[in-house]
């Protein structure tokens, strides 16, 4: 947890650990960076201002080297700055005042999503994928029993939820999914949560798919439409 607030840091602590959670609390943003990126952390629950270091700084250096859950909490609750914190690939953004009860929801569902909890869906697998348990086309490999996506055989490191993202897309390609429907398939039916979660997650999913060495454009987007996996650009030369 990183917040400079004594007040909101004993509450929340005593809430988590009533909830089975074990906290650790940095109360400024060059704590938190260390601490991040050298404890075995399972998830960041994190304010945006904080003292030597704001959070979204926080957050997009963690994301340049992690995948690791990110939760911001903060007073700051307009469209703009939730955006913000998405794009730099935030899991969840959680504006003040909350519920505990609503907090505590929040970041079990995150945690559900992320590669240490995470069970997939049949939506997410599809019936060809359960049949063989993979995948292939051209260049793009899905395997399901191990969650490994590659690309010309060079591993793309995806997150579990990156990982169900892709499989919606590539048991489809050249479909169009509207935000609403990816989050329903990927996220769950219960999941309520703005369609923008999905522009952020694909922007992530392109950027390790481009890093694996996959066309910049190999998932489209169609404005006011959706996304869908170009099938064409599947056979695409390195």
């Amino acid at each position: 947890m990183v917040d400079d607030e004594p007040g909101i840091v004993d509450v929340l602590t005593f809430a988590l650990d009533e909830a089975g959670f074990r906290t650790s609390v940095a109360t400024d943003g060059p704590t938190a960076l260390r601490m991040a990126l050298t404890e075995p952390i399972d998830l960041i629950l994190l304010d945006v201002m904080l003292p030597g270091l704001d959070g979204l700084e926080v957050c997009r250096q963690v994301r340049s080297v992690s995948d690791v859950p990110i939760v911001i909490v903060s007073a700051k609750g307009s469209d703009t700055e939730r955006i913000a914190g998405l794009e730099l690939f935030a899991d969840d953004y959680v504006v003040k005042p909350f519920s505990l009860g609503e907090l505590t929801a929040r970041i079990q569902t995150v945690l559900r999503r992320s590669r240490r909890e995470f069970q997939p869906t049949a939506s997410a697998v599809g019936e060809t994928a359960a049949a063989s348990n993979s995948l292939v086309h051209g260049l793009l490999h899905l395997d399901f029993e191990t969650f490994i996506a590659t690309w010309n055989d060079i591993v793309i490191e995806l997150t579990r939820i990156q990982f169900d993202l892709l499989a919606v897309l590539f048991r489809r390609p050249g479909i169009v999914f509207p935000r609403g429907q990816l989050l329903t398939e990927v996220w769950g039916q219960s999941y309520n949560e703005d369609v923008r979660t999905v522009d952020s997650m694909v922007k992530r999913l392109r950027s390790k798919l481009r890093d694996a060495g996959a066309p910049a454009d190999l998932i489209e987007s169609r404005r006011d439409r959706g996304y869908l996996l170009q099938p064409a650009l599947l056979d695409a030369e390195p």
